[in-house]
């Protein structure tokens, strides 16, 4: 059976969709045959950051309503073998996504995946709901700063009273917090919260820091998932956030102020 891990967060333009891409394909590059479901419906943006987008013949609603099979809307990864994205869609509600019909979808993938990651719209509306209700692991995604903090606090309480396993007194939903676009100079200015001061509000286990680099929004205009650059920090933060979920002691990079040598501080810090 596989493991379903809902990325989400309470606010937009955290970076939720990129760290599913990142995440799902980080687990399949770990030889875990990987799905990754955009339950975003009527925005659709995943299958962009994977560059499939072109490819998009039936999506997730088709399947639920019927009118497509899972073999025929998942889109299998040109670049890593045990890698598939089932798209939203565009011209349908969120309406369209109902529990029973989520239910058995995610069956019929627990068939034959490791792990199902549900790529969660940002908020609390039905989408979002819905993405979260039958996950085993959450992955919190929240920028370092207070109002994207306090919204993911609010997300960690639906978790923890509507989730399925909530509903049916089992064990809790796993809950893992991923910081992005951090920035230790702005830390060390005031400009920014530190780590320990997300973790302190939320607490939860860290599961990885994503730096804020230009290598993330150059990624998504491209197609690719950045997690496949392995000469960007965001990329190695990524790798090392995978192998954590994954069970790996993995100590923490790009979180401290890098010291420049003469040549660095005369051409400009790389990214």
């Amino acid at each position: 059976m596989a493991k379903i891990i809902v990325v989400t967060s309470g606010k937009g333009g955290v970076g939720k969709t990129t760290s599913s891409a990142a995440i799902g394909t980080g687990l399949a590059m770990n030889n875990k045959k990987t799905v990754i479901i955009d339950f975003d419906v009527g925005l659709r943006n995943l299958d962009l950051i994977m560059g499939c987008e072109r490819r998009v013949v039936y999506d997730f609603v088709n399947v639920i309503s019927g009118e497509a099979t899972l073999n025929q809307a998942l889109i299998k990864d040109k670049r890593l073998k045990n890698l598939f994205i089932l798209p939203a869609s565009q011209t349908r509600d969120k309406d369209a996504l109902t529990k029973k019909g989520v239910e058995k979808v995610l069956n019929d993938l627990s068939k034959d995946f490791d792990f199902i990651i549900c790529d969660s719209p940002a908020g609390i509306e039905k989408g979002a709901q819905m993405a979260l209700y039958f996950a085993d692991e959450a992955i919190v995604v929240t920028n370092p700063e207070v109002s994207s903090v306090r919204d993911s606090d609010r997300i960690l309480g639906i978790l923890q009273s509507k989730s399925r396993r909530a509903e049916n007194g089992g064990d809790p939903v796993v809950e893992h917090l991923l910081i992005t676009r951090y920035d230790p100079e702005r830390v060390i200015a005031g400009e920014m919260l530190s780590i320990s001061d997300v973790e302190d509000i939320l607490a939860i286990p860290l599961l990885g820091v994503i730096p804020e680099s230009e290598a993330v929004l150059k990624a998504s205009n491209q197609g690719t998932p950045v997690i496949l650059d392995e000469k960007t920090k965001a990329g190695l933060a990524y790798s090392d956030a995978v192998m954590r979920l994954l069970g790996s002691n993995v100590d923490y990079r790009f979180i401290t102020v890098e010291k420049k040598g003469f040549f660095k501080r005369m051409m400009g810090a790389g990214r």
